[in-house]
């Protein structure tokens, strides 16, 4: 039986995080510069290799915390790439997941070292070997799981008002929303908890200030909501 272990090909496994932000204005995606060949510099995911020790999550979250500091932070397995030729180094088996930040809370621990920044989900560079396919990907789970579920609260502070939670579901489907139905939408899921304190800077009377009900957001998260509109 050993024999047989010993006598296959090894292969690399590198764990991928596509890494989705907002800013209050429009979706974004968090690369890092990678120098693949001398005097060429190109735009990467952030990632990483899985060690013998670790498990597929154990790895994805330290990673990911090396990167970018922070933990406890929604991350989702996402999809397993291995195309023989994938990476044109090394035979590499890439397993990608998705995660969702606030842009404000991230650029907080940002580390220069790994020059990392910010693209706008319209505005994207070229990317590293199949990373433009796994962003692809991502934004299609991404939208299918916030038609159903209340997964796009991880993206916003933790006091928001109605607005700037419809227009990040717009950043998210690049689409409008009718006012009306979409607040009597979000509502009705009883979510949110409204606040006595409005949103200032902004206009003379205000919009009022939410809060995610914690407790309600953990019962119903795995619930088929049918969160946003049609």
């Amino acid at each position: 039986m050993l024999e047989q272990y010993q006598a296959q090909i090894k292969c690399l496994v590198a764990l991928d995080s596509i890494i989705f932000g907002f800013d209050g204005d429009d979706m974004k995606l968090l690369l890092v510069k990678r120098g693949v060949e001398e005097n060429d510099v190109t735009w990467s995911l952030m990632g990483g290799w899985l060690q013998p020790d670790e498990g597929l999550e154990e790895s994805a979250s330290r990673i990911l915390y090396q990167l970018t500091g922070l933990t406890d932070i929604y991350l989702e397995q996402l999809y397993t790439f291995g195309a023989p030729r994938r990476d044109p180094v090394e035979r590499t088996v890439a397993v990608a997941y998705f995660a969702l930040i606030n842009v404000n809370d991230y650029q907080e621990k940002i580390s220069d070292s790994y020059e990392a920044h910010w693209f706008s989900m319209h505005e994207l560079p070229s990317l590293l070997f199949d990373h433009r396919a796994m962003v692809d990907l991502a934004i299609r789970q991404l939208r299918y799981k916030a038609t159903q579920h209340p997964i796009g609260f991880e993206l916003l502070p933790e006091k928001f008002t109605i607005p700037q939670l419809q227009k990040l579901y717009e950043a998210i489907f690049d689409t409008s929303f009718d006012k009306r139905n979409f607040s009597r939408k979000i509502l009705s899921t009883n979510l949110l908890i409204k606040l006595k304190e409005k949103q200032k800077g902004f206009s003379k009377k205000g919009a009022f200030l939410y809060m995610v009900d914690n407790e309600c957001y953990q019962q119903q998260f795995n619930s088929f909501l049918n969160f946003i509109p049609n």
